[in-house]
């Protein structure tokens, strides 16, 4: 019989919290397949929506390698789609009950069809930059929900305990929010650059060099912020699970804050600017690694196995 895990399923099934992780891993997937779409002009492979054309609901011989794209892309939405519904499934099915966990799993599987509805606005809008960076953006509230979603599956339901000071908690708050807004204006450089997604797709009429100083100015704010942290942590003897973090989120810093110089000075090369896009979920998810740091709660419990519980009901 295969044997009883931590998490209370069986060993040889899928787990709860692997079922989360993938959620969170097929998100960051989505951001890449999404850049490959933009970056290589195949933004409209697809030039309707929710039909691939007028007449196909897939990408047609006649539309070449560009359709193949921009299909595959949605295509592995209904792949994450999938795993979405299973860490649903698992979660209202688990026992005993936990309804916050529940919730959480609803709110992750939510942003998927969210997902599907701001992209095809994206195609019908041609592009419009406004709209990509809102798909952009989206994605990475997607990706916070589910990353949630994956810790509350390997803590328990007591009540959290902080794990800092309160001011530096609220310094791990002010650095998510940091991050937030260095994506966001991320966003906005990216609508003023040359990848638009298709030869014919307008930009948002913002200077490329002030936009892009704008967004370097917030980078360096983020990164002495994330300085102070790492400092601060160290300093008033945060478990080494925090202090951790925040050294993963200045590595996360250093590298795409390199990605981003490299790209900017050699005009953009598409390799370069998809490794951005990656870079930029991975600072955002040690950005909220950092914050969870913050408090923590004890692992879960584990249901008895099936020979306990049935010794257990012998002395009743």
């Amino acid at each position: 019989m295969a044997g009883v895990s931590r998490f209370g399923e069986f060993s040889g099934k899928p787990t709860l919290s692997r079922l989360a992780l993938a959620s969170v891993v097929g998100n960051v997937l989505i951001v890449g397949t999404g850049g490959a779409v933009r970056l290589t002009k195949s933004g409209l492979g697809c030039p309707t929506w929710p039909r691939c054309t007028d007449e196909s609901y897939v990408a047609t011989a006649e539309m070449g390698v560009h359709g193949v794209i921009e299909f595959g892309n949605r295509l592995l939405t209904f792949v994450l789609a999938a795993v979405v519904i299973a860490g649903v499934v698992a979660a209202w099915r688990q026992r005993p009950a936990r309804r916050g966990l529940r919730w959480l799993s609803v709110g992750a599987a939510f942003g998927i069809p969210a997902q599907a509805v701001i992209g095809g606005i994206t195609v019908l809008t041609d592009l419009n930059p406004w709209v990509v960076g809102l798909h952009f953006l989206a994605s990475m509230a997607v990706i916070a929900a589910a990353y949630a979603f994956w810790r509350r599956t390997l803590e328990s339901d007591e009540p959290a305990r902080p794990t800092v000071p309160a001011p530096l908690r609220t310094l791990g708050w002010v650095v998510a929010g940091v991050t937030a807004a260095v994506l966001v204006v991320g966003t906005w450089v990216t609508g003023s650059g040359p990848h638009s997604g298709d030869s014919g797709a307008a930009r948002n009429g913002l200077d490329p060099e002030t936009i892009s100083q704008v967004h370097a100015d917030t980078v360096f704010l983020l990164l002495g912020l994330s300085i102070a942290v790492w400092f601060a942590f160290r300093a008033v003897g945060a478990p080494a699970g925090a202090v951790r973090a925040a050294g993963l989120l200045l590595l996360a810093e250093l590298g795409q804050g390199l990605i981003g110089f490299v790209q900017y000075f050699t005009g953009l090369p598409v390799a370069l600017v998809g490794a951005h896009m990656i870079g930029s979920c991975l600072v955002w998810l040690a950005a909220l690694a950092v914050l969870w740091s913050t408090r923590e709660r004890g692992a879960p419990t584990a249901p008895p196995a099936p020979a306990d519980a049935a010794r257990q009901l012998e002395t009743v």
